[in-house]
């Protein structure tokens, strides 16, 4: 697993350190910085591919943009003179990289300033002034090391994971297949174009691992309470509008309180809660989903109930799917936290707030024995709401 970021004048980010577990949920006010540390990450394993340009960053969910609105820029502080973006596993394999893009004539693609990969032992790429070890500046060198590593070198497993990760963000109209994926990644595009496929293949998979398995899908399929069933079919003709845009296979939908002779739905129908459901489940639940990925703005469309359930569930099926797989999450609902198991050491919670200067504060937030004395006659989405736990929107 990555096991800790350490973020340096990116964005809203000057400077932050975090430790991460298998499951990390990170709360705070809209504009605080949530989706910026995601991005970071993102930034890195473009680096980690290679070459960092717009087309990279957008491949893994990062907006693109102006190198003035990537770079750390506060009245308070002198602006870095580049961004520093570095990810340390578990086995303490590191991989760290400076990247310059001028604001004044910025280039096609960002430069290396310094990169180092490290595999716990040995350097394989060392600290220094790229351009003058390589003619290319735009092309990173530890890519082209991984192809002396064996597989099983913490240094090569670290690049692997930081090139797979991406950021996921669903939205209804894509979910529903009206409009199409503008990245389709596996497994089930980064906003949700895939779904009826990923689904297909999710099922397919758990029931071969009988009673287990089913036992898996039952539990996705139980959080959307008026479903029988849900398949997954290439013949829809009868069940959407000609009007409809439709993809080639479809998410169908039975609903158990609909008469038998008319109780299909599919996804342009259903409710979106259950399609966001069904995101997160196979995000977390499929072996081709990256094995560190992050979900941003995880909680819309979600009733808290239902939100608290799901995010109950998500770290089992994490593990369920492999012991190394790592999810990064936003929310802006308090009920977030009701579904957070904080007595589990890999079960994270970061409040993401702005000091003083206005930039991004990242704090994990774990149950000291004065919130474990407030918590049974309180939930910590009451205790958030009533500020012990920070990060609560200034209005």
């Amino acid at each position: 697993m990555i096991r800790q970021v350490e973020i340096r004048g990116f964005k809203s980010i000057y400077h932050a350190t975090l430790e991460l577990g298998r499951v990390n949920s990170f709360i705070g006010a809209n504009g605080v910085g949530k989706s910026n540390l995601l991005e970071a990450l993102g930034v890195l394993g473009a680096a980690a591919n290679g070459v960092v340009d717009d087309e990279s960053l957008l491949r893994r969910g990062v907006r693109a943009g102006l190198p003035r609105l990537y770079k750390s820029s506060f009245a308070s502080d002198r602006t870095p003179p580049h961004i520093t973006i570095e990810a340390t596993s578990s086995a303490n394999a590191v991989y760290r990289v400076s990247l310059l893009n001028p604001i004044e004539s910025p280039e096609p693609a960002w430069s290396y300033k310094t990169e180092v990969l490290h595999d716990g032992e040995i350097d394989i790429i060392s600290d220094g002034v790229r351009n003058k070890k390589n003619l290319n500046a735009q092309a990173g060198l530890a890519a082209l090391q991984l192809v002396n590593l064996t597989t099983d070198n913490p240094a090569a497993q670290l690049m692997q994971r930081l090139q797979e990760f991406a950021i996921y963000c669903p939205n209804t109209p894509t979910l529903r297949g009206i409009l199409p994926d503008q990245q389709s990644r596996s497994p089930v595009g980064l906003s949700g174009g895939q779904l009826a496929g990923g689904f297909a293949t999710l099922r397919q998979h758990l029931e071969s691992q009988g009673e287990q398995g089913e036992a898996v899908l039952e539990q996705v399929l139980e959080l959307i309470d008026w479903v029988a069933d849900i398949e997954t079919t290439s013949y829809g003709a009868n069940l959407l509008s000609p009007k409809v845009p439709r993809t080639k296979q479809i998410l169908k939908f039975s609903d158990r309180f609909m008469q038998k002779s008319r109780n299909e739905l599919t996804a342009y129908d259903a409710s979106e809660g259950a399609l966001y459901v069904l995101f997160t489940a196979l995000l977390c639940l499929l072996h081709q989903a990256p094995k560190i990925l992050a979900i941003d703005n995880l909680d819309q469309a979600l009733n808290p109930r239902l939100l608290q359930a799901l995010i109950a569930r998500i770290a089992a099926w994490l593990e369920y799917n492999a012991p190394d797989r790592q999810l990064l999450f936003t929310v802006h609902n308090p009920a977030a936290l009701d579904g957070l198991d904080l007595a589990d050491p890999e079960v994270r919670l970061f409040a993401v707030e702005r000091n003083s200067k206005g930039q991004t504060v990242i704090n994990r937030l774990t149950l000291t024995p004065q919130l474990m004395a407030l918590n049974p006659q309180y939930p910590l989405s009451r205790l958030w709401l009533m500020g012990h736990l920070g990060a609560v929107p200034n209005v």
